[in-house]
């Protein structure tokens, strides 16, 4: 099988209404994949889906629109049982969804730091929640879209919410650093991918002339491929894959960020 015959698999793909998540949708889509679609609303999710239909004229029954708000646990919460619920099977899930950082420091209804809570907190919520769906056959695996920006990162592990001294792009860092530091986790198999500095709503943080999305999102969609061989914990730039930041390899960081990880999402779990 290549990646020009995903005809066979089953994927969900967050953040999948914009940018790279929706190019990601699209080609994997194109090349025979059912895709679950999420989006933020189902509003969001649904029109993700008909545009998908109506503009690269990919069959409905391949797309599947789902929804989470992922400043609300709960939703995420809601979200992984009904996955599992209806797709008792999961070959991949794209931990896509991302936000900025708001300029000023801003806490979720759930009392974290609202970026480290949508690109981190509930992508470990969901990968924990959707394991029995991902381990159901030999091969399941999640692709984290990362970030080369967490190489300038660190976790604040008295402070993880950054209330005493807060950056907006250093609390974005140190979430793509959590992220990828969550690939090294022994429970599912897991890669992290930074898909290149590309023309997106996030292109601001990078402050460069971006790539189309379309282009990060074949770097994501060839780690969907079962061809592709992956390491537990491998990193890549885009389709080279070379070493993370050192802490992303340190069991004792792993360790001590699924504890953090474990009470923040507390009774979700």
């Amino acid at each position: 099988m290549s990646v020009f015959d995903l005809s066979s698999r089953t994927v969900l793909v967050t953040g999948a209404t914009s940018g790279i998540g929706f190019e990601t949708a699209r080609q994997l889509a194109e090349r025979g994949a059912t895709v679950l679609v999420h989006g933020r609303t189902t509003d969001d999710a649904q029109a993700a889906v008909d545009k998908l239909t109506a503009t690269a004229g990919i069959g409905a029954p391949q797309l599947h629109a789902l929804s989470a708000d992922f400043t609300h646990l709960e939703e995420v919460e809601v979200l992984a049982r009904r996955v599992v619920a209806e797709h008792p099977h999961l070959d991949v899930l794209v931990n896509n969804a991302a936000t900025a950082a708001p300029e000023r420091h801003t806490l979720t209804d759930d009392g974290n730091e609202l970026a480290f809570q949508v690109n981190f907190l509930a992508h470990y919520l969901l990968t924990c929640l959707l394991e029995p769906a991902l381990i159901s056959d030999p091969g399941g695996r999640v692709v984290n879209v990362s970030s080369s920006l967490h190489h300038t990162a660190s976790i604040q592990w008295s402070d993880p919410h950054r209330a005493r001294r807060y950056s907006r792009l250093a609390a974005y860092a140190q979430s793509q650093l959590a992220l990828t530091v969550f690939a090294a986790d022994p429970r599912v198999t897991a890669v992290s991918v930074h898909p290149g500095i590309c023309t997106t709503g996030l292109l601001p943080l990078y402050g460069l002339d971006g790539s189309p999305a379309a282009d990060g999102a074949a770097h994501v969609v060839r780690l969907c491929d079962p061809a592709v061989e992956i390491v537990n914990g491998a990193y890549y730039d885009r389709d080279q894959r070379i070493d993370p930041a050192p802490a992303a390899s340190e069991d004792r960081t792993v360790r001590r960020l699924s504890k953090l990880a474990d009470q923040l999402v507390g009774h979700h779990r």
